[in-house]
């Protein structure tokens, strides 16, 4: 006979009475009940815990449920990344932003930039980010007198004045400009640049004592243009938009003749009455004032104002290129004028200095496992005008790009690095909030920001993007416009358009000093970038009181939402490779090229460098130093294990230190603020030494031995303070000396 049930437990339970078998029916129930409520409250859970899951059947429009601030261990595929940031960006608010900033004038101060302000921190505080707070200083702002017009006269050979000349918008004046009266002959400069004031020498025309009448452009900041004007001895400047740089139809969305093109004219940034330090209330410095500050009168005029001086100009006529599109002038360089009588030309500017309260506003996501590292995206606020290019654009995209990243985290995103919203007050008086912001907290910020975004005037067109950038982010700026459509050619990437067009790399320019980049790499030694859609025909609105929405719209033919959310992806998707990479994606080995171009310059001259007892060997052997460096932490990163954490934070460190080892530690930030020896200002920087070594050739007796030695001096010992850093250790360095 066979045996009955084969497991012994079986046998048991048969075995026992039918009383007890009810008695094993039950607990397998209950049983069967725990094991159902435990797969369901795991299933939960895990539901609960997996952020990418939704992705495979489309994320909700909406903000489920808010994240922990735990550590996770894994996150979402930084492709599903890329798809969550273009699902959220939307053109309808960056459109509908634009035009309630730019519905009136806001300039830092007045009732209307400070209910803006009001109005943007609300905004900040209702998108649930992690940190929101207001950053403020006490800053020296200049404005137009309310009691005195600043003026033009024609005067006769003993001053006595002939006729007045109307400015016709009273508004209209360079911030920072000295308050003075200057009399004098009238010379026509171009664009104020130094070849022009070069050439003018080089012919014999002096403009000591004289006022100076430049043109708006030129790859020149305003100023610049009176920087170098005083230098050249000149008594006062006048600038003007010329139609032959400014369109000035308004028939065809044209300037009108009548109105001036205002700008700041201190050469530098932040308040320039407290250079190097922060302009806090409670700090008791002695007084003391940017050297960068203008000597001399300057004042901006219109293209009628500039036509009825310059057509009555004599002297020497105009060499080619010269020439502008004033109706009804004759191009000559003064600095008398026709008809005779030693008529000349007097200038007189009231402008008052006002302390005026600034407020950045700040807006923050934590990042979840290096929340000490930031990446900062900023937009200037103030405008003198409606400013629908020159704040609106910027803040609209600022305010999207929050909306959007908060998005994302609350929808399963944790940016491994922490992410800085700020909206910048006193913009137009030269990045003053932006730089005060800098100054206060200069000697953490290499430690700690990744690298900053500027907004600023992001949107003037939509045909050619234009990217001011440190060289360090140019891998990421390459990668960005390979993945984003191209605004105005539907079906190309923004890359293969400006290909077609010639070549990608046209794209990349160097930053330059009015840019809102410029001091976060000049002054403060982090890599920044300022992304730019512009057209071939010049917007010609920015800095007056025509610069609103509607006029906006108009140039790019109503899609200004369309090209805004463009530069939005642009810059949302380099912001996600920084805040999800284990490793910084910055090209640490982008100034050997620099370095190596140097090198080459120095060869052309080594052996004249050698006749007079210079030797360029030190810089040789500092470039090869810095080469090397970045070479080898470059091929240590690849051969790491990334999970790794100390030896991704070692990396880390070093790479974001790379900007601001770039910094002069041989020259006063008081005295020398752009420290930076490529983008900088001054006589430690690269530009200054290699212009200085064209002398050598160009006008040897020119040439002083002394000063270049200190140069030299200066940029060989930052280049290998830079290759030491990189290099870690200090037992890792062989300086050979």
């Amino acid at each position: 006979m066979e045996p009955g049930p084969n497991s012994d437990i079986a046998a048991l339970v048969l075995r026992q009475p039918r009383r007890y078998r009810k008695a094993i029916l039950y607990l397998s129930v209950i049983g069967l009940l725990i094991f159902t409520t435990a797969f369901l409250l795991g299933y939960a859970v895990f539901r609960g815990s997996c952020h990418s899951c939704g992705l495979a059947g489309g994320m909700e429009d909406d903000v489920k449920a808010w994240p922990t601030h735990s550590v996770p261990t894994g996150g979402v595929h930084i492709g599903d990344l890329r798809h969550m940031l273009k699902k959220y960006l939307q053109e309808e608010h960056i459109e509908d932003t634009v035009r309630r900033v730019s519905r009136a004038s806001h300039p830092s101060g007045s009732s209307d930039g400070t209910a803006l302000a009001s109005e943007i921190l609300q905004t900040f505080k209702g998108l649930h980010m992690d940190h929101t707070w207001t950053d403020s200083h006490y800053s020296t702002l200049q404005f137009p007198s309310r009691t005195q017009r600043n003026t033009l006269w024609m005067v006769d050979s003993e001053g006595e004045i002939l006729e007045e000349i109307p400015l016709e918008n009273p508004a209209d004046y360079c911030a920072y400009s000295a308050t003075a009266t200057a009399t004098g002959g009238l010379v026509y400069a171009n664009y104020g640049r130094k070849k022009d004031f070069d050439w003018l020498r080089s012919v014999g025309v002096s403009v000591v004592g004289r006022i100076v009448m430049m043109r708006v452009g030129g790859g020149v900041s305003y100023a610049e243009k009176v920087w170098l004007a005083q230098r050249a001895g000149a008594g006062g400047a006048l600038i003007y938009p010329d139609p032959a740089d400014i369109p000035q139809d308004p028939r065809r969305l044209g300037l009108n003749t009548h109105t001036a093109v205002s700008e700041h004219v201190h050469l530098g940034s932040g308040d320039p009455f407290t250079p190097g330090f922060p302009s806090f209330n409670h700090t008791q410095f002695p007084p003391t004032q940017s050297s960068g500050l203008p000597l001399i009168p300057a004042q901006p005029i219109s293209a009628n104002v500039a036509a009825k001086l310059l057509s009555q100009l004599s002297g020497p006529g105009c060499p080619a290129g010269w020439q502008g599109r004033l109706p009804y002038v004759r191009c000559a360089l003064g600095p008398g004028f026709s008809g005779g009588g030693g008529r000349k030309v007097r200038m007189a500017v009231h402008n008052t200095m006002r302390r005026v309260l600034l407020n950045n506003l700040f807006s923050s996501l934590e990042g979840r496992i290096e929340p000490d590292q930031y990446i900062i995206i900023g937009a200037q606020r103030d405008a003198w005008g409606p400013g629908a290019v020159k704040s609106g654009v910027g803040t609209a995209i600022l305010l999207e790009l929050a909306r959007t990243f908060s998005t994302m985290v609350h929808n399963g995103f944790f940016p491994r690095r922490s992410l800085l919203f700020v909206s910048w007050d006193g913009g137009e008086f030269g990045n003053v909030g932006a730089t005060e912001w800098l100054e206060g907290y200069l000697t953490m910020l290499h430690l700690k920001a990744v690298a900053y975004f500027s907004l600023d005037q992001a949107v003037m067109g939509d045909d050619n993007l234009s990217a001011y950038t440190s060289p360090l982010l140019v891998d990421l700026i390459e990668g960005a416009i390979k993945q984003v459509e191209h605004p105005r050619h539907a079906g190309m990437t923004i890359h293969s358009q400006a290909e077609k067009q010639g070549s990608a790399r046209g794209i990349i320019k160097p930053l330059y000093l009015n840019s809102g980049a410029y001091s976060f790499t000049a002054f403060g030694g982090v890599p920044a970038l300022e992304l730019q859609f512009t057209e071939e025909r010049a917007y010609p609105f920015v800095n007056t009181p025509l610069d609103t929405a509607g006029r906006l719209q108009e140039v790019l033919g109503g899609r200004l939402g369309v090209v805004g959310r463009s530069l939005a992806e642009l810059v949302g998707l380099m912001v996600l490779r920084l805040a999800h990479d284990h490793i910084l994606p910055l090209r640490i080995t982008s100034y050997s090229q620099t370095m190596l171009q140097l090198s080459s310059e120095l060869n052309k001259h080594f052996h004249t460098l050698q006749a007079r007892g210079l030797s360029p060997q030190w810089v040789y052997s500092a470039r090869g130093d810095y080469s090397r460096a970045a070479s080898a932490l470059q091929r240590a990163i690849l051969n790491s294990d990334l999970q790794d954490q100390s030896m991704t934070n070692s990396y880390n460190t070093r790479i974001m230190r790379v900007e601001y080892y770039f910094l002069s530690q041989y020259v006063s930030v008081v005295e020398t603020p752009f420290r930076h020896v490529i983008h900088g200002r001054g006589e430690h920087t690269l530009s200054a030494l290699t212009e200085h070594l064209a002398l050598l050739t160009a006008d040897p007796p020119t040439f002083d031995e002394a000063r270049f030695r200190r140069q030299l001096a200066l940029f060989t010992w930052t280049l290998q303070g830079a290759a030491n850093a990189l290099n870690g250790d200090v037992w890792n360095i062989d300086n050979a000396f």
